[in-house]
Order: C-alpha cells, then structure tokens, then sequence
C-alpha cells in the first residue's frame, strides 16, 4: 500500500491550454477538487500557481482547523 498526502495537485492539458487542481482525498477511493484554475500557457505556469495555491490553501486549513479545535474547548 502507498502512503499518499491529504492535499496534491495535478496539472492537465487542454486543448490549448492547461488546467491545475489541487485535490483532497476525502477517502481511499474518492477525491475531491477543492480548487481549480484554468487558462495556463504553460505546464510551468500551470505548476507554479499550483504550489503556491496549495501553499495558501492548507495554511487557510490550518487556521480554520485551529478555530474549531478552540472552539471544542
């Protein structure tokens, strides 16, 4: 069995373009795209917008899991 992270992203060609998602697996078998942006000229663009979106995304994750912990106590 692999050991996978919560939160990736993947990148994607479209016709002309390419599409980055950042992916949550909500279990073993399913995924979910929590966010997606479309229109990159370029796999790179494609990759470095998604690194920094899921640099931002998980440290939002972060705070809001920090907010509820707090409020459970």
């Amino acid at each position: 069995m692999s050991i996978t992270k919560k939160y990736t992203f993947q990148t994607s060609a479209e016709k002309d373009s390419w599409r980055a998602d950042i992916i949550r697996r909500a279990s073993s078998k399913n995924t979910v795209i929590s966010k997606t942006q479309t229109g990159f000229k370029s796999e790179a663009e494609a990759v470095q917008w998604a690194e920094k979106e899921l640099a931002l995304f998980l440290e939002k994750q972060s705070a809001r899991n920090k907010r509820q912990a707090d409020k459970r106590t």
